[in-house]
């Protein structure tokens, strides 16, 4: 791009912030928790005395990492300890036996760090700041020899990355982070979960993380939730905002926690459904049951004398042979998964599919049950949008 355009001057501006403030106070709290509690144990530990290495600059810049973006893979304990570490190794070995003049021995310590970072996965910017510091600290760091390593630097990270642990966790941040992308087969075959057989796979983001060749700023797993979401907003854009609202069934069979098995197995076998919530007295969810969950109770899932059982099963279930009440409560899947009437049905397909789910108790806003939607609602509901769609863009 040509310097003299305005376009080439505006490429040097800053991205427009997508954090809020509260996001931004979380990590600006971090980090003067992490720095203030880091700098007041190593001072405890080694006595507050003018010889004592107890802080090391770098740490500034480690937990600008850890607590503003603690999903990094430089944010990621391995990085920050491996790479604290190993460049700290580095930095006085090439101190203590390079002769050469002292920019030279500090370029070896950064390129040979960065190689051993590269290597070991563990690169993390402010560790190539701990090489330098190795090679061009003060004489009472040249007198530490090897034991800078131990003390500040091993302190310091081991104390700033439990600082991290528990601050990232306590504030909402997973911490560690996962750095792989998550595969899902529900149906422990090869076949990938049913939302993503027709989009891109962990497999194509892979080659092309590849072809990119370049060091990202931000996880894996991340990168394939931001590319999921923003298909799901584009399939919002395209079918419209159809909310389970419009799909459910609204005249919903339902049980409490003590009908009876042989009742609530009536009632799906009489109105041919899969599956009936459970409710309280609240008509808030408490659990679910279904067909599986009958053939759990009846042992019915092992192969040896299937018949057997399943006669004994039908038996019990019509109330002929047993005196034992046995209750929905007792075998219902709990807790249920359930979804808001104002959900968009495109963000509902994914949590059914994926999780093998035949069936899923709509809620309100006061989480009462007021609907229900299978896959056959979700698939008609699909189709017509579909159908709608295309009859829109014919001419």
């Amino acid at each position: 791009m040509n310097p003299t355009s305005p376009l080439w001057w505006h490429s040097w501006l800053p991205a427009q912030s997508s954090i809020n403030w509260a996001e931004r106070l979380r990590a600006s709290a971090g980090a003067l928790l992490g720095i203030l509690l880091v700098g007041a144990l190593s001072a405890w530990a080694l006595g507050p005395t003018a010889t004592a290495l107890w802080l090391m600059a770098p740490m500034g810049a480690s937990a600008v990492l850890l607590f503003a973006v603690p999903a990094s893979p430089l944010a990621q304990p391995w990085s920050i300890a491996g790479g604290n570490l190993v460049a700290a190794l580095i930095g006085v070995s090439c101190a203590r036996w390079l002769d050469a003049p002292v920019f030279a021995v500090a370029a070896a310590a950064i390129c040979l760090a960065v190689v051993a970072m590269f290597m070991l996965r563990c690169l993390h910017p402010p560790s190539g700041a701990v090489a330098l510091l190795a090679v061009l600290g003060s004489p009472q760091i040249h007198a530490a020899g090897f034991g800078f390593v131990l003390t500040p630097v091993a302190l310091n990270t081991a104390l700033l990355l439990s600082v991290a642990l528990l601050y990232n966790n306590l504030t909402g941040r997973r911490y560690p982070h996962n750095q792989l992308a998550e595969v899902l087969h529900p149906h422990r075959t090869t076949d990938m979960a049913p939302s993503t057989r027709l989009g891109f796979t962990p497999g194509d983001l892979q080659a092309a993380l590849k072809k990119h060749n370049q060091v990202l700023h931000v996880s894996v797993d991340d990168l394939e939730a931001l590319f999921r979401q923003t298909e799901m907003q584009a399939y919002r854009r395209r079918f419209g905002e159809t909310r389970c609202a419009d799909i459910m069934s609204k005249d919903v069979l339902a049980v409490d926690f003590a009908t009876e098995l042989a009742e609530a197995w009536h009632l799906m076998h009489t109105h041919r459904v899969q599956a009936l919530p459970v409710i309280n007295r609240m008509r808030h969810v408490i659990g679910i049951v279904t067909r599986d969950d009958f053939l759990a109770h009846a042992d019915l899932r092992d192969h040896g004398s299937l018949s057997e059982r399943l006669r004994a099963f039908l038996q019990r279930t019509d109330g002929m042979q047993s005196d034992k009440h046995e209750v929905v409560g007792q075998i219902m899947s709990a807790p249920v998964k359930t979804a808001l009437d104002s959900l968009a049905i495109v963000e509902l397909v994914p949590m059914m599919s994926d999780r093998s789910l035949h069936a899923m108790p709509i809620v309100d806003a006061s989480q009462r049950l007021v609907g229900m939607i299978t896959q056959t609602d979700l698939v008609a509901a699909l189709y017509a949008t579909s159908l709608a769609h295309l009859t829109e863009e014919r001419p």
